[in-house]
């Protein structure tokens, strides 16, 4: 095959996420973000609609929105501990908030638009990652909570977090996890 790449092909057979309690600082700086950024931009978007955006979450405004965090995890009547575990996501060096934002379309699906969003986060952990960073994508509470995306991430209401990617400097390797058995996850219609 003309186009084949050993190369990626190995980066992709062997990537793994590195969760944000293994990241250190530093985290990438803004030209390096940016480039990050325009990698991820490059996802299956049917329509060209780019029904996503982005909001980088620097070190400043994650040390001022953590203990807000906290408190609102604790006013939605969870315990000290599920305060504590999400608080604790944001000691991340950075966070970029993938926003998946619909546009309005006669052609193209709402979900088909938010699986977009979705492509952009894995595209975003997988630049990072190939480029010698740490990132995982996750969710928790400050993407899930529609008042706390709202009010302290800038969201609209068509919007929703499609994940937030955390990146920094990687430490420890995390273990290799179990792998689906694509045999037991596909089915062939001949």
């Amino acid at each position: 095959m003309e186009y084949r790449n050993e190369a990626v092909l190995e980066f992709l057979a062997t990537r793994r996420s590195h969760p944000p309690k293994l990241l250190t600082h530093p985290a990438p700086d803004r030209d390096q973000l940016s480039d990050l950024l325009t990698l991820a931009a490059r996802a299956p978007d049917h329509g060209k609609l780019e029904p996503w955006r982005f909001v980088v979450l620097g070190r400043a405004t994650l040390d001022r929105l953590q203990p807000i965090l906290r408190q609102e995890v604790l006013a939605e009547g969870q315990d000290v501990a599920a305060a504590e575990k999400a608080a604790s996501t944001f000691a991340s060096p950075v966070i970029v908030a993938v926003i998946s934002s619909p546009v309005e379309s006669d052609k193209i699906p709402r979900w088909e638009q938010v699986l977009s969003a979705g492509a952009v986060c894995l595209g975003l952990v997988n630049a990072a990652l190939a480029s010698g960073w740490g990132a995982a994508w996750l969710t928790g509470f400050a993407a899930i909570n529609e008042k706390f995306a709202r009010t302290h991430l800038g969201l609209k209401d068509n919007e929703q977090v499609a994940g937030l990617v955390h990146i920094g400097t990687r430490g420890n390797t995390p273990p290799e996890r179990p792998r689906p058995d694509i045999t037991k996850k596909a089915s062939w219609l001949e």
